[in-house]
């Protein structure tokens, strides 16, 4: 395969390795950067590539690999070693203080929400989200089961709208 082929080859693949690297990193910004090195390397690295082999998966394998590569020196490069006689392992972010404001102010969010929903629908959803099977609910508020999966199929939809500000959005 001449290097015009591959490049072109490559370059159709770049609109389905996007979401994929989207998935790993869960940041518009990094996954453009691991798209970028993932390019990077499959044009350096051409003529390491079996012709007639799956170009697509060999591209996703890159793109893993550096992903994982990339992860694994961030975390190597955020412990610290104590070089007492015990030598201890210190992750530094457990020196951190994690901030729970957002996480609080969501809850409340959710946990508004959740009670604003009509008692048909939200005492089928909690019992769920309890952990009571569907046939367990369904015996305890004496309905038929395909009732209450409809409801809590209702509540989740009416929850998922009303909170869609809380959804990833990339």
């Amino acid at each position: 395969m001449t290097a015009l082929e591959f490049s072109y080859k490559v370059d159709q693949l770049t609109d389905s390795l996007q979401p994929f690297a989207l998935k790993l990193t869960k940041d518009r910004d990094d996954a453009k950067d691991l798209l970028q090195e993932t390019m990077l390397k499959a044009y350096t690295n051409r003529d390491k590539f079996a012709e007639g082999t799956n170009l697509k998966a060999w591209m996703y394998t890159i793109m893993k690999n550096t992903f994982i590569t990339n992860y694994q020196r961030m975390v190597r490069r955020n412990t610290f070693i104590d070089t007492t006689q015990n030598l201890h392992y210190i992750n530094s972010s457990s020196s951190t203080i994690k901030n729970d404001a957002p996480t609080n102010f969501a809850m409340d969010d959710i946990n508004g929400e959740i009670n604003k929903l009509q008692d048909v629908y939200k005492v089928p959803f909690m019992m769920h989200f309890r952990g009571f099977k569907y046939h367990e609910i369904a015996e305890k508020l004496s309905i038929p089961i395909g009732t209450v999966k409809n409801r809590i199929h209702i509540a989740r939809k009416e929850l998922k709208q009303k909170l869609n500000v809380y959804s990833l959005k990339y």
